[in-house]
């Protein structure tokens, strides 16, 4: 699983010209799934994101988490974060999770965030074309990969 952490003071997601998911303050998460993800990637991650400490505290150093400040999250699903650019300039996803396994992961993934957090998240729509907005804070934005815990 490949997620990338954005900070933000306000995100939304819009289907169809409706949002259907909106935080204030917190993290605006992408998250892509391959087909070796499992229950182990997903369970790290989530400890990952909840504990992440790139809030600032009373000296002005990034140094608390969403736990601490009380922060939302908007997760969002996105294939195209395992798009291969190796060759050509169209890329290729062959490496993204088809449905079948991706949906299952990513309904585990929102219950294990919620889980973590202690409150419910926002989500997108799994599949849908998405329509993103968000102001992000700082600019503050993190990559991980579940398959190289850096």
């Amino acid at each position: 699983m490949r997620v990338v952490i954005q900070r933000v003071s306000e995100a939304n997601v819009q289907v169809d010209g409706v949002i259907i998911g909106q935080i204030q303050k917190g993290f605006m998460v992408l998250v892509g799934i391959v087909n070796e993800d499992n229950e182990e990637d997903l369970q790290w991650l989530s400890n990952k994101i909840v504990n992440m400490r790139i809030f600032e505290d009373e000296q002005g150093v990034m140094n608390k988490s969403l736990l601490e400040t009380g922060g939302a999250i908007l997760l969002v699903s996105q294939f195209t974060l395992h798009a291969s650019t190796k060759k050509g300039n169209r890329p290729s996803y062959i490496s993204a999770a088809k449905p079948d396994i991706a949906i299952p992961l990513y309904t585990q993934l929102i219950k294990q965030l919620e889980a973590d957090l202690g409150a419910p998240i926002q989500t997108g729509k799994f599949g849908a074309d998405m329509k993103v907005a968000l102001i992000n804070d700082g600019p503050v934005t993190i990559t991980i990969d579940s398959k190289n815990k850096e």
